[in-house]
């Protein structure tokens, strides 16, 4: 399964009712800008679906907003649901699995007022709409994520403080990870009992961790804290996405730049697609062989489409080489279908694969496009 991916915040444009919009227009948030109209999918989504369509995807991953569908405790938006249902339908006519995420980074205003997920109850609270949107949906839903890298959400927003709620608080990072992990069972329970049969999981953010001059406890405890929770708990779940963009070189002191000379991305992060292959095997060792993977996201952050190519060109190399050790990887997600609004940097990286012009919003498809297509279509890497 090939495919590409967005989120509903990143392209929408216009979700005023959740707590990344109200973080955008907070000062000192270190937000770069507000996502404002993002890229107008939430009306041009026909456009973009045709696009990657014809540009040979079988796959089309999206997420649905939880603050349009429930914009208020227990009001829910039959407009809303019906929209993103005529998403899914017209992936299923344009030949494209419909991958739904039911929450990626953003939550109500109306969550967050209660508490959001520091509150035990949010699980509860996500739960009960996962069961209503699945039961909208489910029957064209072709996989169900419950969550996006909910470790991010977990660090990011409570120990690293730039994300909303803005926290810095390792301890209320470890109990925000767990509630996150008993709102991905309960949703996924949810899901699973509406009409349908999409396999369920999760996505886990995962950096290829590698240990240097003895490096090798701090590299384990960043593990530990960061992505096994949710590893463990994918470990009964239909499928596991790995989402990767690269390595992190740890010293017994914690982490280190990378080597003098590494190229970088616009992200700030070295240039390192091998990593994708070491997050596959770790995701493999430590969820267990029943459990398939998908990458469900991979991609980087450049202005030069030339190394956008020679990156997923690496990365897959090492997929293929996953492949031939007999780990099972369903698919592969290029992240992102579009250049869009990347959360705290705005709209200065670009990981699309399709250019976007922010005056006239027009699409232009980049080189990357025809040959990622045609790598699908061919389910074959060049050669």
């Amino acid at each position: 399964m090939w495919g590409t991916a967005t989120a509903a915040h990143q392209v929408e444009g216009g979700n005023w009712n959740n707590d990344w919009w109200a973080w955008e227009h907070t000062a000192g948030s270190g937000c770069a800008e507000p996502s404002g109209d993002a890229c107008d999918q939430y009306h041009r989504f026909p456009e973009d679906l045709r696009l990657l369509a014809g540009l040979g995807f079988g796959a089309y991953r999206f997420s649905i907003e939880w603050s349009r569908i429930e914009p208020e405790e227990g009001e829910f938006s039959m407009v809303a649901l019906d929209h993103y249902r005529r998403v899914c339908a017209t992936c299923h006519e344009l030949g494209m699995v419909p991958m739904v995420t039911f929450h990626h980074f953003t939550t109500p205003r109306w969550v967050v007022d209660e508490g959001g997920w520091a509150n035990p109850g949010t699980a509860d609270r996500f739960a009960r709409f996962c069961s209503v949107a699945a039961g909208h949906l489910g029957d064209l839903i072709g996989w169900a994520a419950t969550f996006n890298e909910p470790n991010v959400v977990a660090m990011m927003g409570y120990q690293a403080g730039v994300f909303p709620p803005g926290q810095r608080d390792p301890e209320l990072r470890r109990a925000v990870t767990a509630i996150l992990v008993d709102a991905h069972a309960k949703a996924g329970v949810a899901i699973r009992e509406a009409p349908g049969s999409a396999p369920v999981g999760l996505t886990v953010a995962m950096t290829d961790f590698q240990p240097v001059d003895g490096g090798e406890e701090r590299a384990a405890r960043y593990r530990r804290s960061g992505e096994d929770p949710f590893l463990e708990a994918a470990r009964g779940d239909d499928f596991m996405g790995v989402q990767t963009y690269t390595r992190m070189l740890v010293g017994p002191e914690g982490g280190r730049p990378a080597p003098s000379g590494a190229p970088t991305t616009q992200m700030g992060y070295e240039f390192y697609p091998d990593a994708l292959a070491g997050t596959i095997r770790r995701a493999r060792e430590v969820v267990g062989a029943a459990v398939p993977l998908i990458v469900t996201e991979n991609g980087i952050g450049t202005a030069d489409d030339d190394d956008r190519i020679a990156y997923v060109e690496r990365a897959l190399a090492g997929v293929l080489d996953c492949l031939e050790e007999g780990i099972d990887v369903r698919g592969y997600v290029y992240w992102s279908a579009l250049d869009n609004f990347e959360w705290a940097f705005g709209y200065r990286p670009q990981f699309g694969i399709v250019a976007v012009d922010r005056a006239t919003q027009q699409r232009t498809a980049k080189p990357s496009a025809a040959w990622l297509g045609a790598i699908a279509r061919a389910n074959a890497l060049p050669g």
